[in-house]
């Protein structure tokens, strides 16, 4: 029985406190969180859990083996060193950390440590990504030509963090997992139209992502928006696809169309022709995922295997904001990604 403290009752803390308190090889034993009012307003659901103010009180108990922490960016570098010195293993929502030198620290004491360390990518355990990984493997989609990315809505805006860093981990996660390339360079643009912050913070921008192969990522992120958009093209030489997360049933379309080119006897003439074949939808399980990351931890705490999602895929994730945000103040100048 593994016991579990949550750090934050903010938007996803109860998501983790809820998930967690539904599987049987674990207990809650403690939620902490800075605001008491939160605290009071969530406990009557969780008989048993005892609350807390201070996460420092919490690492030092006997009776955690291991924390969830759903905080703000800023704090997810010190509560989670803090967390791995007491010996607990460390879920940690993304973005891991605000710098990648602090990610590459924690994974190092983990390590050290022998403790689990992972990040709350939580795209990577629906049923549609893993679909669209399975089909990748298979070489169905062929060569890939470009990862296109659309996340937009109407809010919600951040005080601390920028539209990038608050909506590009969701579509930076997939993309990462999904196309095993290392990224050449990044570059981004992006405008603060409504300035309620000092300094302002961007809420509109957009970020590319270029690959050796060729490969071209996109991707549009937006508070600004009147509708709200969760929408991915992937284009390859075989097949292309369409992942609309707003869709309840039908999230991957795949559509057997592309552009073939051939030459004809004399080498000076080339011809494309345009294929236009079936469209079908693959079949998606029903599950929550959030359900399968949680019970995923415990099995890599119980079983000391890798995480899906683990300190490493958590540094590249942050390696590519720092350099998102590097280009956007240096008026949208390519950076390297290393």
């Amino acid at each position: 029985m593994i016991r579990v403290a949550v750090i934050g009752c903010g938007y996803w803390g109860p998501k983790l406190l809820r998930n967690f308190f539904s599987i049987e090889s674990c207990r809650v034993v403690a939620l902490a969180d800075l605001d008491p009012q939160k605290l009071s307003s969530i406990s009557p659901r969780y008989p048993g859990v005892d609350l807390c103010t201070d996460p420092s009180e919490v690492f030092k108990r006997k009776d955690v083996d291991a924390v969830a922490i759903a905080t703000p960016i800023s704090t997810h570098y010190h509560l989670a060193l803090e967390a791995l010195e007491h010996g607990k293993h460390v879920l940690v929502e993304k973005p891991m950390t605000s710098k990648a030198d602090e990610g590459k620290h924690l994974v190092e004491v983990a390590h050290n440590k022998g403790l689990t360390l992972m990040v709350d990518h939580t795209f990577l355990y629906t049923s549609a990504v893993k679909k669209i990984k399975e089909m990748i493997n298979n070489n169905e989609l062929g060569d890939i030509y470009y990862f296109d990315s659309v996340r937009v809505n109407l809010g919600l805006f951040q005080h601390d963090v920028n539209v990038i860093w608050d909506l590009a981990p969701h579509d930076f996660s997939i993309m990462c997992y999904l196309v095993e390339e290392e990224p050449v360079s990044v570059q981004a643009v992006g405008a603060c139209h409504i300035k309620y912050s000092d300094p302002p913070l961007e809420n509109m921008a957009y970020v590319t992502i270029n690959f050796d192969s060729g490969l071209i990522a996109h991707f549009h992120v937006n508070w600004l928006t009147p509708v709200k958009v969760r929408k991915i093209l992937i284009g390859g030489s075989k097949k292309m696809l369409i992942y609309d997360d707003i869709q309840p049933d039908e999230k991957v379309k795949v559509y057997d169309k592309g552009v073939c080119v051939k030459s004809q006897e004399e080498s000076y003439k080339i011809l494309l022709q345009y294929r236009t074949g079936d469209a079908y939808v693959p079949m998606i399980s029903q599950y929550e995922p959030l359900n399968l990351e949680c019970r995923h931890f415990l099995e890599c705490i119980e079983t000391g295997k890798r995480p899906l999602t683990d300190g490493e895929s958590g540094i590249q994730l942050v390696k590519l904001l720092e350099a998102a945000d590097l280009s956007l103040k240096n008026e949208g100048r390519k950076i390297k990604y290393h």
